[in-house]
């Protein structure tokens, strides 16, 4: 993991939550844990972390992660062992 994906990391754990987070950036931190990304039909995508799974779909047209997204991210690494 490098320093970018660390700061995507204590982003995520933020509070208040950060609902401006590149998405591309999230995927990017989740595939250096080590998570599994299986493609869905158009915009969905499934992310397979130490065992827990995680279900998303790309936002669009905008590339920032809403707030609940972020959430979920966030839920996805507690679950899986990850914390900043």
């Amino acid at each position: 993991m490098n320093s970018t994906h660390r700061k995507t990391l204590e982003a995520i754990f933020a509070t208040p939550v950060n609902g401006n987070l590149p998405w591309r950036k999230i995927e990017a931190l989740l595939l250096a844990l080590g998570a599994d990304k299986h493609e869905g039909s158009g915009s969905a995508v499934t992310f397979f972390l130490n065992g827990q799974r995680a279900d998303f779909h790309r936002p669009h047209p905008q590339k920032e992660a809403l707030k609940y997204r972020v959430k979920a991210v966030r839920e996805l690494l507690e679950h899986a062992g990850f914390k900043p």
